[in-house]
């Protein structure tokens, strides 16, 4: 088993914690794996990160989560200093260009870090990134977000995640149909409706609609250096972030690469959501290797 390493880089407005697998400066012909999400610290690659022993594989908590503790006032995650803070890392590292393997919202801080520092990395492959711009119903999209922070504003986490789930397990363009559905109960997700009186969830509260609200810039993302593959999962078909993965590889002018499993495909267990991580770090191998 690889050591993990756990170093705090500590920039304005952070101490910011990250993990390292493998040696530094990498081994000899390859580049430092970045493995990031949003808004999910590192231990949710602790399933994924084994399967790349070959390499060394670098995790962070992003600002402001798990272990790295902002002290800038704000509770705001925008991609922007997310991008920022990432690019302060990959330069503390000293092993870049990296490639990055980004899910969700992780997805948008890299397609950002790469308009804005597009040296910085290799290959990106950008795992269903959450961007209501690229929907053509993205008004639609933006009201039922608006439902489960309602939702979540009112009763809570439990009601706040249903409507959540309710939402991103949606088939298709998001109609009058999902807007007349009732209110799902938390219980048929397992989850409690109690009410413990916190309002600054990053994923249902307004924290992170920066993230969703993110207008990529296709001009400057095809002319970067960077090697940009769209992935999609193949369970994910039909659903909220399966459709903003398509469109984003509409507008870069390419298809997705299908990957195993739905949204959390390359989790173990952790946060509830298994998925089939030794298949997935296969494809994924695979997209870097063909790179």
């Amino acid at each position: 088993m690889t050591d993990i390493r756990t170093h705090t880089l500590v920039i304005p407005g952070v101490d910011l914690v990250y993990d390292v697998r493998g040696p530094l400066p990498p081994a000899a012909g390859h580049r430092v794996l970045l493995m990031i999400g949003q808004p999910m610290p590192a231990e949710g690659f602790t399933a994924l990160a084994p399967h790349f022993t070959d390499r060394t594989v670098v995790t962070y908590d992003p600002r402001g989560l798990g272990r790295s503790v902002r002290d800038d006032g704000r509770s705001d995650h925008t991609p922007q200093q997310q991008a920022a803070d990432l690019h302060a890392l990959i330069e503390a590292l000293d092993a870049g260009p990296v490639d990055v393997f980004a899910s969700s919202g992780g997805a948008v801080t890299a397609l950002e870090l790469v308009v804005t520092h597009p040296g910085d990395v290799a290959t990106l492959v950008a795992h269903e990134p959450p961007i209501n711009a690229v929907l053509p119903d993205a008004t639609a999209a933006e009201r039922a977000r608006a439902g489960f922070y309602e939702a979540y504003q009112a009763k809570g986490r439990g009601t706040g995640m249903a409507a959540f789930i309710a939402m991103t397990s949606w088939q298709g363009e998001f109609t009058d149909a999902y807007f007349a559905q009732p209110a799902p109960d938390p219980a048929m997700f397992g989850m409690s409706a109690e009410d413990d009186g916190s309002r600054d969830d990053p994923l249902l509260s307004r924290n992170s609609w920066a993230v969703t609200d993110y207008r990529p810039d296709a001009g400057r993302l095809t002319a970067a250096p960077t090697r940009i593959v769209v992935a999609v999962g193949e369970e994910s078909a039909g659903t909220y972030t399966a459709r903003t993965a398509l469109g984003l590889a509409a507008l870069l002018g390419q298809e997705a690469v299908v990957f195993p499993s739905h949204h959390g495909g390359f989790l173990g267990g952790e946060f509830g959501y298994a998925g089939k991580p030794a298949e997935f770090a296969a494809r994924l191998r695979e997209v870097l290797d063909a790179g």
